[in-house]
């Protein structure tokens, strides 16, 4: 299985965010054990710092990014992807980007909290909570 995993998720587990960040952490186990293979988008990856700047140094960020990598496997963005997100006329673009992406990686899910945001993505949008039901009673 290959999921993409949307920042927020990433946010969850790292910021420790309740009540979302059980659910988060159990989603980070499953990728780090590699029972499912985790793709972070670059995308992702920039939002995090962007979010978390005023708590992160530059010798953080890297740490961050070692740490991530460890888990996740990094996807490039390309330009078939940004043309593809532009066409599809999403109100939220950076949802596109990541829809189209976990298309083109041929993903099984994209793990979000905001699946309302992906109604028309190919790939099904899930929440952490739902995946980890589904796959503990699979």
């Amino acid at each position: 299985m290959v999921w993409l995993i949307d920042s927020n998720v990433v946010l969850d587990y790292l910021q420790d965010r309740m009540p979302f960040a059980d659910d988060a952490c159990a989603i980070w186990k499953m990728c780090e054990s590699r029972k499912v293979k985790g793709c972070i988008s670059v995308l992702t990856f920039a939002d995090i710092v962007y979010i978390m700047r005023k708590w992160l140094d530059a010798s953080q960020i890297e740490q961050l990014l070692t740490d991530l990598s460890g888990v996740f496997s990094f996807v490039s963005l390309t330009e078939e992807d940004i043309g593809r997100a532009a066409s599809l006329h999403w109100k939220d673009y950076e949802d596109a980007i990541q829809a189209v992406t976990a298309e083109r990686l041929r993903c099984d899910a994209i793990i979000t909290r905001n699946t309302r945001d992906f109604m028309g993505s190919v790939v099904p949008a899930v929440t952490p909570k739902e995946i980890l039901e589904k796959n503990s009673n699979a």
